[in-house]
């Protein structure tokens, strides 16, 4: 069995639901496998072997590829295949521009937002600090990238909501070439409670100053990081 088979085999059942088109919802379930952390960068999708285990045709998944292959999270390389993108330092300065585009007004704005919502921006805080008790570093990443998605949906727009699951897969891309969840991850899980009680307290302001901080400090860590990755690779 190859390494590709087995990443495949290794995939969860899906759980297709919001989507309209086989496509969009198959393109969906593989962008939910990079949030979740189940697929990583250079790994080769296989038509074959995904067709096979979802029960979808090969020209479904390669409409599915096409869309992902537009939101950077998939590259087809010419006589290849298809494979999990592997982002850059430009990659992430411009993925963080992305996130103060979609974060900040909704979090700033975040006053008026239905009690429901600031719930689930707790209970990603409260499932990463189960995952960080259990050290399950990748499902504390997952928590994470739950916890963004939340704050955004601060917002109350599907179409902000549907972005920022693009962000955040090309996020979680990000975070596995660093190959360490434990250190990105876990100095900012108190920072994420500190933004949750804010929230909750009804101090948008205040939550919106520290999620201002807490990206750039997240960017400059991640940068610093992949420059001089790629400084290396080059050496």
């Amino acid at each position: 069995m190859t390494a590709t088979e087995d990443y495949i085999d290794r995939l969860p059942e899906p759980a297709l639901a919001r989507p309209t088109s086989q496509a969009e919802r198959v393109a969906d379930m593989l962008r939910t496998f990079v949030i979740d952390g189940e697929l990583t960068p250079g790994v080769r999708l296989s038509e074959e072997r995904l067709s096979r285990k979802y029960e979808v045709s090969r020209n479904t998944l390669r409409e599915a590829f096409r869309l992902l292959s537009r939101e950077r999270l998939l590259v087809h390389h010419m006589h290849r295949g298809v494979f999990v993108n592997r982002p850059t330092s430009e990659d992430v300065r411009d993925l963080f521009n992305a996130r103060r585009s979609l974060e900040l007004p909704a979090v700033r704005g975040a006053a008026d937002a239905p009690a429901e919502l600031v719930r689930a921006v707790g209970a990603a805080v409260d499932e990463g600090e189960r995952a960080r008790a259990q050290e399950d570093w990748w499902r504390m990443g997952s928590a994470n990238m739950r916890f963004h998605e939340a704050l955004a949906a601060l917002a109350g727009s599907a179409r902000i909501n549907e972005f920022m699951r693009q962000v955040l897969a090309e996020t979680r891309l990000v975070f596995h070439v660093m190959a360490a969840p434990r250190e990105f991850h876990d100095p900012y899980l108190n920072w994420n409670r500190r933004i949750h009680l804010a929230l909750a307290d009804g101090d948008a302001a205040t939550a919106c100053g520290e999620l201002t901080e807490y990206l750039d400090t997240s960017e400059n860590q991640l940068v610093t990081a992949f420059v001089a990755m790629e400084q290396g690779s080059r050496a």
